[in-house]
């Protein structure tokens, strides 16, 4: 069959059986035609004559052209769907994209803050009102025992052997882990616990076993506490800073420091070591840019004849 009335059909199909919106239609149209005049410069014109080594080499184009892998994913997906609706209908019998694999995007290392960074975000948390001190406690605790927002929203005051040094978090899947807590996220989990948090449980009227409480006496929720970490952020010139934030920076800050990636793990509750192996890339950032930044030759590495 014609490749220009199969891909007519299919988005026919598209608009009127699967009811997609113009602007979707508008999308695939366009790769589709990109798709088709890659197709005219091979001389293909026949939906039997596309052969799996033809899609390869289009995606290869596509990559040659300066597309974003993500944008390559794109096209090959639409491709993928095209030909399996031509195969549906009757239009060929082959399927070329069947067997080829849609890229891998890049994984995005996480962000972190600098070690400067967190220590002035830490240190901007003042007052003595039990507002201040729970912030100044919930954000001690995310960075200091690298926990997920949920895992500090559902922090219970049972959770808590302080004097042992450590919290007992409710991961995901309900899995249960020790993460220790010392120095300053152990002091400023005290002095909130005696001091701020006996305030704010007032108005409840009642024991709530939660941790973090908000001014009501409830438990603090993650919206809540995104809330709160963006705001402490903003203060000292970080936008959008997030509490997973935190927990990255809490990784990438004990690796900096020695700490060995089997233990960072065991803290984080990472199930999979690759999961945590993501840190020394990060870690290695950092330490190409420090070099660079701070070595007086660095600069030169580039430079014609310099070696």
């Amino acid at each position: 069959m014609n490749i220009d009335l199969a891909i007519d059909e299919y988005l026919s199909y598209l608009r009127v059986e699967r009811g997609s919106s113009p602007l979707t239609i508008e999308a695939y149209s366009g790769d589709l035609a990109d798709y088709r005049s890659f197709l005219d410069e091979a001389g293909v014109s026949e939906l039997e004559r596309v052969e799996r080594e033809t899609i390869v080499g289009y995606e290869s184009d596509l990559h040659d052209r300066g597309y974003a892998v993500t944008s390559v994913d794109r096209h090959i997906s639409v491709l993928k769907g095209f030909h399996r609706f031509c195969v549906r209908e009757g239009f060929t019998e082959k399927n070329p994209t069947s067997t080829v694999k849609l890229p891998k995007p890049p994984s995005k290392l996480p962000d972190v803050l600098s070690i400067d960074q967190a220590n002035r975000l830490l240190d901007s948390m003042v007052g003595d009102d039990p507002i201040s001190l729970r912030n100044k406690a919930m954000l001690e605790v995310l960075y200091g025992c690298g926990l997920r927002v949920s895992e500090c929203a559902g922090l219970d005051m049972l959770d808590c052997a302080l004097s042992e040094g450590y919290l007992r978090v409710i991961g995901k899947g309900s899995k249960e882990r020790i993460a220790p807590i010392g120095g300053c996220a152990l002091e400023a989990l005290v002095k909130y616990l005696n001091e701020g948090r006996p305030e704010l449980a007032r108005p409840q009227g009642k024991a709530t076993s939660a941790v973090f409480l908000n001014a009501r006496g409830g438990r603090l929720t993650r919206q809540s506490i995104h809330k709160i970490v963006a705001k402490a952020g903003a203060a000292i010139g970080v936008d959008d800073l997030h509490p997973h934030t935190l927990r990255h920076s809490f990784a990438t800050h004990m690796l900096a420091g020695g700490a060995d990636l089997r233990v960072i793990q065991e803290i984080l509750g990472h199930s999979d070591i690759s999961t945590t192996q993501i840190y020394t890339h990060v870690d290695r950032t950092h330490i190409q840019e420090e070099y660079l930044s701070a070595h007086p030759r660095a600069k030169f590495a580039d430079a014609p004849g310099r070696r």
